[in-house]
């Protein structure tokens, strides 16, 4: 082996990644974003999860618990409100993840209940918020029986008394949420999203770098037709594909669709055509497929951390969770998940459907502006 023209061909090499400067920023940026993302969304904690407080009655019991809940980083009381149905209504319109609801006597001895009243279809979150609101009321049940142990009767156990200061009832309003159900949604958006970018990769920057591209214009074939053959046969290819994945964890994992087939097929289509529009408008700019893969990947993987794919939103950093709002995918995850899981109507998601039209409409004007002028 020649050693002196191995160290030219890795030189070359090296330098041609240099001055390919779309390949060497991925290959710089790309690991950094894994690493961090995989940390935070792994490794982090769910904080500052949206509640409100029915509070009917008034008291020193009263103001403890709501002083401790405003204590704990995991909630972020939103209200504090008097009347359960209110509550209850911002917890089932997705306003709040969680209401805590005080009794009307809930400073009265012996009577004081309290209801949690959740939205399960967030598994994680559902995991972290009961454990500590359990915590929470069992920790002023011992605070108050301390108070009044000199009082209580020898022959009565302490933490019986204890047990008996808060009674604590849990409402989950979807059930017990298996992780695959509140995975299932999140991973068909994802592949959809996926599989559409590596779709247009190969149809579109794959096919200039062939010079297929340039060879079909020598045809009387118009540029909106092309691209119109190449948006639909890459909507087909999606549709079949999330269809399949549906029905294969119906029939591996029991997953039950709560919400209408229909519906969850419109969303699916929307979320298909803005995931196309967005792999055609990055196509339209680069040059070759590897540069098309290069800018893909460090925006399209570490979407899934960024927009509760895998982990809730709530466990990102702050700046992280706010950036997540301007990605699509967060949309077509939150519409997917709320029609399996929590069995929204057109009503509860119109607004997920809408941004998602708007990206739509955006990634294809520009990607139609950027391919006019590159063709």
């Amino acid at each position: 082996m020649e050693t002196k023209k191995v160290w030219w061909m890795i030189k070359k090499d090296l330098l041609t990644l240099w001055r390919h400067k779309v390949q060497f920023v991925s290959l710089v940026l790309f690991p950094i974003l894994m690493i961090a993302l995989c940390g935070w969304g792994m490794g982090g904690t769910v904080e500052n999860t949206p509640v409100v407080i029915v509070k009917q009655t008034t008291g020193d019991v009263t103001d403890q618990v709501i002083n401790a809940i405003k204590a704990d980083k995991t909630f972020e009381v939103k209200d504090i409100l008097s009347d359960p149905d209110e509550a209850k209504r911002m917890v089932d319109n997705g306003e709040v993840r969680s209401a805590i609801i005080l009794s009307s006597n809930f400073e009265d001895e012996g009577t004081r209940n309290a209801i949690l009243y959740i939205d399960s279809s967030d598994q994680m979150t559902t995991q972290m918020v009961i454990p500590t609101t359990q915590r929470i009321f069992a920790s002023l049940s011992e605070q108050i029986e301390m108070s009044k142990i000199s009082s209580l009767n020898r022959n009565v156990g302490f933490f019986e008394a204890t047990s008996q200061s808060i009674k604590l009832q849990i409402n989950k309003i979807y059930g017990d949420i298996e992780y695959i159900d509140y995975l299932l949604p999140g991973v068909l958006a994802m592949t959809m999203f996926m599989s559409s970018m590596l779709g247009l990769g190969n149809s579109i920057a794959g096919e200039r770098e062939r010079g297929e591209l340039a060879r079909l214009f020598m045809t009387p074939t118009s540029i909106s037709s092309v691209l119109s053959g190449k948006i639909i046969s890459q909507l087909i290819r999606e549709m079949i594909q999330a269809i399949i994945l549906i029905i294969a964890a119906m029939i591996i994992f029991n997953v039950v669709i709560n919400g209408s087939l229909f519906l969850l097929f419109l969303v699916m289509l929307v979320s298909v055509l803005c995931f196309v529009g967005f792999g055609m408008m990055i196509s339209a700019t680069a040059r070759t497929q590897e540069d098309y893969i290069q800018i893909v990947m460090p925006i399209a993987m570490p979407m899934m951390f960024i927009c509760g794919v895998f982990f809730p939103k709530e466990t990102m950093p702050w700046l992280l969770e706010k950036l997540s709002y301007f990605l699509p995918l967060t949309y077509a995850n939150d519409a997917v998940r709320a029609v399996m899981l929590q069995g929204a109507g057109i009503g509860s998601i119109a607004m997920d459907l809408l941004i998602l039209l708007a990206f739509t409409a955006l990634f294809f004007v520009v990607g139609v502006v950027r391919f006019n002028r590159d063709i």
